[in-house]
């Protein structure tokens, strides 16, 4: 019998790295080694120093080799997906300036609102990025780093995303993917290259900037000896480019252009997202148009208040977090870090519709409305953005998937159920960022296309199906009519 050999995947994500083990072949996940991330700030600050990723990274692979029990030399190939947008700053020996802003970091507002206004509204940034600047898109933290914090700036000889930056530091090459580029607003999606003006816009000189490799899984360099020995890997092995977290569990779902098209996905995490990967080039305003890893697109909504936020609400009620019941006429909109979709960067958490019987149940369980909701609205948009028509009762129906942390939370699956009335697919494995980034690695070490090799792993998948539930009609219009009543007055919009 042939040895074995294994792929690794790493998802860097906000609050903590993962490194799936995964057996290059079936796609078999055999450990997932795991590290803690440190995010500081305060209002709206949120930033994380760069080098607590690269340790986390060398922790949670040692980890998860050590949980596999297979020898370093069966490993072929490593891939990094991380968070999308963080701005990285570096000097000319590669080392950090300052800590990263993340995506979740609202204090660009005002810059992106400036950004929007300079090239002449929301519609001309969809004709050439696919995307309208908010707070969480890099072009805005660079255009705020510039105004406030300027000898930083001056000193910045390379611009990185985070995945970018860890890849850098597997290969030594400077190298990125159209998807997690697609996320800076610096990027065209029309040309699928960098936008010469907007760079000349934002002060960015492009050799400050990374290659964009073709997909995610191209091979862009092999492991260096610094850092095989750092990892305790074999120096050599192949490296891919990397993708943004979501576009990489776009991959360990089969979703692109070798598997699923028009699909739609909701993720349920410290964002929640909904996103599908689709042939059709996204130009919506309401969305953020990305490419995908693998040469298709990924039109997306964001939200920035999602599992996070009602877990504080739980902790402030004294509540389990499934200790919840339906918010009756209670809404509350958990807004506690800002939000990105809708656009109310400076807003906070607002809550209305209290009776003498509202129950704290009821308003934890308004709080999983609020959040639910908010991500759900943009479900019809997504739709329409693929080309496809939201009414049709064959997309109407079309099950959507449900991933993420939430997605193991029996209140998140009840909510999202009751308040979107489709049929849900829950995917068996709970890993898909680090799944997909596997992926991403075995193409990268063996060549193929990375969606199809995904589709191939998960040809015996024990996803659970659910069946509709008759829709939540009354809910919905209550919390929706309270956002769109609250949004200029009440939530800073």
């Amino acid at each position: 019998m042939p040895p074995r050999t294994v792929v690794i995947g790493v998802d860097s994500s906000t609050q903590s790295t993962k490194a799936a083990v995964t057996d290059a072949e079936t796609g078999e996940l055999l450990a997932v080694g795991r590290a803690p991330h440190v995010v500081t700030g305060e209002g709206g600050a949120r930033e994380t120093d760069p080098e607590v990723w690269w340790r986390a990274l060398c922790d949670a692979v040692a980890a998860g080799l050590k949980e596999s029990g297979l020898s370093a030399s069966s490993v072929t190939g490593i891939a990094v997906a991380g968070q999308q947008h963080g701005l990285v700053v570096l000097d000319r020996s590669g080392r950090p300036l300052r800590p990263s802003l993340l995506w979740n970091d609202t204090r660009s507002a005002p810059q992106a609102a400036a950004l929007v206004a300079e090239l002449g509204g929301p519609d001309a940034w969809t004709a050439r990025t696919g995307t309208v600047p908010v707070a969480s898109m890099t072009a805005t933290k660079w255009r705020w780093l510039r105004e406030n914090d300027p000898a930083s700036a001056e000193a910045t000889t390379s611009v990185r995303l985070p995945h970018d930056f860890l890849t850098e530091r597997l290969a030594g090459v400077a190298a990125t993917d159209p998807g997690d580029a697609s996320g800076t607003c610096w990027y065209s999606t029309q040309t699928g290259a960098y936008d010469p003006e907007l760079l000349d816009r934002l002060g960015l000189d492009l050799s400050m900037l990374p290659e964009v490799a073709p997909t995610g899984g191209t091979r862009i360099g092999s492991l260096t000896e610094a850092a095989a020995e750092t990892l305790g890997l074999p120096a050599g092995i192949a490296v891919a480019a990397g993708t943004g977290d979501n576009m990489s569990a776009a991959v360990g779902l089969g979703l692109g252009g070798a598997g699923l098209l028009d699909h739609p996905v909701l993720s349920l995490g410290t964002s929640g997202t909904v996103f599908a990967a689709s042939r059709a080039r996204p130009a919506s305003t309401a969305l953020s148009g990305f490419a995908a890893a693998d040469g298709t697109y990924l039109p997306l909504a964001c939200t920035l208040n999602c599992t996070l936020a009602v877990d504080k609400v739980a902790a402030l009620l004294g509540l389990h977090r499934d200790d919840a019941t339906p918010g009756g006429e209670a809404v509350l909109l958990p807004y506690l870090d800002g939000e990105r979709t809708p656009d109310l960067p400076t807003s906070s958490g607002l809550l209305t519709g209290l009776r003498h019987d509202t129950t704290p149940q009821q308003l934890l369980g308004a709080a999983y409305e609020g959040a639910a909701f908010t991500v759900l609205r943009a479900l019809d948009e997504l739709l329409r953005a693929c080309g496809l028509d939201p009414a049709d009762p064959e997309v109407a129906g079309r099950p959507l998937r449900l991933i993420g942390g939430g997605a193991q939370g029996r209140t998140w699956v009840d909510t999202v159920r009751r308040l979107s009335g489709r049929p849900l697919i829950v995917p068996g494995s709970g890993e898909l960022v680090a799944l997909g980034a596997a992926a991403l690695a075995a193409s990268a070490a063996g060549g193929g296309d990375p969606v199809a090799i995904a589709t191939r792993w998960n040809a015996t998948p024990d996803d659970a199906e659910l069946p509709p539930v008759e829709r939540d009609t009354e809910t919905w219009e209550r919390v929706g009519s309270v956002l769109d009543k609250a949004s200029g007055p009440l939530l800073g919009g």
